[in-house]
């Protein structure tokens, strides 16, 4: 008797290690994340109070892939061979949820740590831009008014504004920045300028997606792929370029950059705070429960996310927006219970 007990626990334990039997993919004693550029850097400053608490731990492996790029990798199972966090600077999609539940990580912990917002910025020798979001729209959708975008100045789309080449850096298709780019700004300059959008909105919302947010392809708008210190970089040496990236960057790059007005509003921390700016948006993580007792530490990291998330944290300096307390409260509640996405809640 004893000995099929002892076997059972040594499966059970294997079990365990590899991450609910991650097929075959070993085991693994250092926690991973990837995902959204934007929430790596708070993300990484997470990694390093771990390891300064606790000098005896591992590194966590911290990669900055795009949200889009990191939801892929982080749905394609359970087990040592597959990341325990995913950074998202938007929420999980419906059919995201899916990929991860054919996967077997239908169990996951969604934690908004926060708030932040999509800033259009110009080197401080810019133009000094005030945009609304119908010019950007005008500026950047690939069919405006169902047409081909022939918008070569700002000043085409505006006559208000300089008669300066239409060049925005952003990140790319995969980035969750590039998303509420589309939802936050693109599809409401649309709705507010197309007749009929709000209509195809309620109607077919894919069809508005691919109607209202598509973004040019010819130049005008440049993919300066997921790292935004290079948009920063690019701005600089090309002071009528505008930029796109989380209001992280533009804090930390407050020297060389400005923050451009969208509807009468600068990108500040108050104005993203208080949802006056039209680009705020929640930022969140993502960690699988079957993992949780599996890679040491990950309870910590994700204990200590929350005492740091504060709006006189270390993440708060770092750029951050720090979330309500309402909110903050929950995203607590979800870390210290282990409460599971409820599916039903997502956005197709």
């Amino acid at each position: 008797m004893r000995l099929p007990c002892l076997l059972a626990a040594m499966f059970a334990l294997a079990a365990c290690h590899d991450q609910a039997n991650g097929g075959g993919a070993g085991v693994r004693d250092q926690i991973t994340a990837v995902g959204s550029s934007t929430v790596y850097p708070f993300t990484t400053i997470i990694a390093e109070r771990f390891v300064a608490a606790d000098p005896d731990a591992k590194a966590p492996v911290i990669e900055s892939t795009g949200t889009g790029a990191g939801m892929k990798l982080f749905c394609a199972g359970i087990g040592a061979g597959h990341p325990d966090l995913e950074d998202a600077s938007r929420r999980m999609k419906a059919s995201e949820y899916r990929d991860c539940a054919a996967h077997g990580a239908a169990e996951l912990l969604e934690i908004q740590i926060g708030i932040d917002g999509i800033a259009f910025a110009e080197s401080k020798r810019g133009p000094h831009m005030a945009l609304t979001s119908v010019d950007i729209y005008r500026a950047l959708a690939a069919h405006p008014g169902g047409k081909p975008n022939a918008a070569r100045t700002w000043a085409d789309v505006n006559p208000a504004l300089p008669t300066i080449p239409i060049q925005v850096y952003g990140p790319p298709a995969t980035s969750g920045t590039r998303d509420a780019l589309a939802e936050l700004i693109l599809a409401k300059g649309c709705d507010a300028v197309e007749p009929g959008a709000p209509a195809l909105a309620a109607r077919d919302p894919e069809a508005h997606r691919l109607f209202c947010t598509r973004v040019r392809e010819d130049g005008a708008y440049i993919d300066a792929g997921e790292n935004d210190n290079l948009i920063v970089q690019k701005l600089q040496a090309n002071p009528d370029a505008l930029g796109v990236f989380g209001y992280s960057y533009l804090e930390e790059n407050r020297q060389t950059v400005d923050g451009v007005t969208i509807n009468g509003v600068k990108p500040t921390y108050d104005a993203i705070a208080a949802d006056r700016y039209p680009g705020s948006r929640p930022l969140y993580i993502y960690a699988k429960k079957a993992h949780l007792d599996a890679i040491p530490g990950l309870r910590a990291f994700l204990r200590l996310y929350a005492d740091n998330w504060g709006k006189d944290g270390p993440l708060v300096r770092r750029g951050l927006i720090a979330s309500p307390e309402a909110i903050q409260a929950r995203s607590r509640a979800i870390i210290a219970r282990e409460i599971t996405l409820d599916p039903a809640s997502l956005p197709s």
